[in-house]
């Protein structure tokens, strides 16, 4: 089998489109994508920039896709990772691996191992540790599965960031849920209090207090940065919580507080607020309050 990876992209969001630019940019030379969007008014025509920028070939189904490509990686949103598999299972074989990078429940990266296991091709499961943005195809990640030293034996020469955990599928999934538990749960909480101390011009001192308490953290810069996190991408979190409350379901523990972050980062999102500031959020979490109480 030839070891050169020509990678395609189930899904052509933010997170694939970082990846791609960056395993460009590290010498990559096959990389396609297929979106489901494509012909989406607005939506349709991002995809097609991010190509561009990125220099990635969209294709027209997922069979051209997956005739075009040896490694397909699915980064679709949380909900989605399923359907992505079912879609694209008809088209694969014994000379594919099929990466799901998408922040979904232990049990549901074992079901897609399973459903693509079952065409021929390789599973890895794959858990992204960090925002991608920053970082792109450098952006650390856990592998999980028999097959995963296989694809990072493929994507060594691109210098990424990667790092098998366990020969079992849901292990990196498991770890990624723990984790999103105290970060989207910490955002949401951080959320909560600015909403209620800056009407009361409490908040400094509340950030200093906290400061005193947990030193370290830069509270006051760290609730900047988490409010337009929640402004920006609180739908997709919101979505990769719900995979969180089903772990916890899974081992018999009620999700109560990732059921109340969820909710929080859903209504942050629904509040549409992402176009007064040019599509990106202010780093002054007092701009994001007082656009809320103008609404």
């Amino acid at each position: 089998m030839n070891n050169e990876p020509r990678i395609g992209f189930i899904g052509f969001g933010e997170a694939g489109y970082h990846l791609a630019k960056g395993l460009r940019r590290a010498g990559l030379a096959h990389i396609n994508a297929f979106d489901i969007h494509i012909a989406t008014t607005g939506r349709g025509e991002k995809i097609r920039q991010r190509a561009r920028e990125s220099e990635v070939s969209l294709c027209e189904s997922q069979a051209e896709l997956a005739a075009a490509c040896n490694v397909l990686f699915s980064t679709v949103t949380a909900d989605q990772a399923e359907v992505a598999a079912e879609q694209n299972a008809p088209y694969l074989n014994e000379r594919h691996l099929y990466a799901d990078l998408n922040s979904v429940s232990p049990a549901l990266k074992q079901s897609i191992g399973r459903m693509v296991s079952a065409t021929g091709a390789r599973f890895v499961e794959i858990a992204i540790m960090s925002p991608v943005k920053p970082h792109l195809h450098r952006v650390p990640m856990f592998l999980g599965g028999p097959h995963a030293p296989e694809l990072r034996e493929m994507l060594a020469p691109f210098d990424m960031k990667l790092e098998i955990v366990s020969e079992q599928i849901g292990t990196a999934a498991a770890i990624k849920m723990c984790r999103s538990i105290v970060v989207k749960g910490l955002e949401a909480l951080v959320f909560e209090c600015v909403l209620a101390a800056v009407p009361y011009e409490a908040d400094q001192r509340v950030f200093a207090t906290l400061e005193e308490t947990m030193p370290g953290m830069n509270w006051q810069r760290l609730a900047g940065y988490m409010v337009g996190r929640v402004i920006e991408h609180g739908h997709r979190r919101a979505r990769e919580l719900e995979e969180v409350a089903a772990t916890l379901r899974a081992i018999g523990v009620d999700p109560l507080m990732t059921e109340a972050s969820a909710k929080r980062q859903d209504w942050g999102a629904a509040l549409g607020l992402l176009p007064q500031f040019g599509g990106q959020p202010p780093d002054d979490y007092r701009l994001v309050v007082e656009a809320i109480a103008k609404k």
